[in-house]
């Protein structure tokens, strides 16, 4: 059983598309469970995310790693995979993160690419230099570029490692570095998801890119509200 958490902040307009595609997934449906926590939407996101969920519920924990927290918590499978609800995820994601882990029984973390949603040569463009820090990173054994849109997880290791830091950025790229510590954590180029630049596109890559590396670099921790993707629960 794999468990793909998803939290989600007033996203009815992308979280319907977000599940049907987890639901389309090459993967039995009975293989999977769908989990949405919510940061206590405004909007229909939860009466949205509740026609393809198995689970929909309101996140008690911090900020976006508390809400991928809860959703672990409260999970059902061996297997965790991590997206975010304005993202498009490939019919296959999900086997090939099941062959992953199955074929490698010392690795702990999966995480894979990312490619745009929107169409534009600076997005793709953005996300092919992303791409490829995270290759270099990876096959350098300098560090692990890992995203929360795009990663999974052998359950046991995760919680045994302490789980999502709940600070306001960087929480997905901190995981690594102690699930490092449980097994090998390991590049996976062939799972790829699409990922919306929304938030990019409307404040800026080079200032959003900025913003995130202060926020880095202080801890994670920043009064730079502009820059949080998501608002969920302070």
């Amino acid at each position: 059983m794999i468990s793909v958490v998803v939290p989600a902040y007033n996203e009815e307009q992308n979280i319907g598309a977000c599940l049907e595609s987890l639901s389309r997934q090459t993967l039995p449906r009975d293989q999977y469970e769908i989990i949405v926590v919510d940061g206590g939407s405004k909007d229909r996101t939860r009466e949205i995310a509740a026609r393809s969920a198995d689970m929909v519920f309101i996140q008690t924990s911090k900020k976006v790693g508390g809400a991928r927290n809860d959703g672990v918590l409260k999970s059902l499978g061996e297997i965790i995979a991590t997206t975010d609800a304005d993202c498009l995820i490939p019919q296959d994601w999900l086997a090939i993160i099941s062959a992953g882990f199955e074929k490698n029984p010392e690795v702990v973390q999966l995480y894979g690419p990312v490619d745009p949603m929107e169409g534009g040569i600076k997005n793709h463009l953005f996300l092919a230099l992303a791409n490829t820090f995270s290759r270099f990173g990876y096959y350098s054994g300098l560090f692990y570029y890992t995203l929360g849109c795009n990663s999974a997880f052998r359950k046991d290791a995760f919680i045994q490692a302490g789980m999502y830091a709940c600070i306001d950025a960087g929480d997905d790229l901190e995981i690594a570095r102690r699930m490092k510590d449980h097994g090998r954590v390991k590049f996976e180029n062939r799972m790829r998801v699409t990922f919306s630049m929304r938030r990019y596109d409307q404040f800026g890559t080079l200032r959003s890119l900025y913003d995130w590396v202060y926020i880095v670099a202080k801890g994670g921790e920043s009064d730079k509200k502009s820059y949080t993707r998501k608002e969920y629960k302070k």
